[in-house]
Formats: C-alpha cells, sequence, structure tokens
C-alpha cells in the first residue's frame, strides 16, 4: 500500500526536535488511553503523561499527549498510525 504524500506546513513552521501536542479522540473504555501510549512510546518513546476527558455523555473520551517529535514526516506518521487504532475516531 503506497502512503499518500500529505501537503502539510509543519516544517515550515517547526524547528525539529520539538514538543508536539496530540490530541486524540476515540470510544471510551478503560483501554483506549493504554493502547495510545503503547502506540506512541514504539513511534516516538518517552515518559507520557496523558490528560483524558470523557465527552459529555460518557461514549468518547479524548486523551491528550505531547511528543517529541523530529521532522514533518515524524509527526504525519503519528497521526496515521495512532488514526489506525480501532477504537481511536479522530486525532488533531
Amino acid at each position: 500500500m503506497v502512503t499518500p504524500v500529505k501537503n502539510t506546513k509543519f516544517d515550515e513552521y517547526l524547528e525539529f526536535p520539538c514538543p508536539f501536542t496530540f490530541k486524540i479522540m476515540g470510544l471510551a473504555n478503560v483501554n483506549l488511553t493504554d493502547q495510545v501510549v503503547a502506540k506512541m512510546q514504539t513511534l516516538a518513546p518517552g515518559d507520557y503523561a496523558p490528560k483524558t476527558k470523557p465527552s459529555s455523555k460518557g461514549n468518547y473520551e479524548s486523551v491528550t499527549l505531547v511528543a517529541t517529535v523530529t521532522s514533518k514526516e515524524h509527526i504525519e506518521q503519528i497521526y496515521t498510525e495512532i488514526g489506525s487504532l480501532p477504537d481511536v475516531r479522530y486525532v488533531l
């Protein structure tokens, strides 16, 4: 499978390496935060202190964490791989 080239401008606005905040929204279950952190450890190892917040009805939750990224491609890879987790709906 060929990954399409993304036309992002992260490299124009950021100086790498740098901290970058990711906000992941997905189904509220006991494993969402663990899934996100486990995947993030393979992509950008670090000590994470994710912040979680449930939706008003409790069906969804958001997980916010800061990772050290090394390039525009690194950010895009994280978006793609975190977004492919089964319980994740959005990555911002």
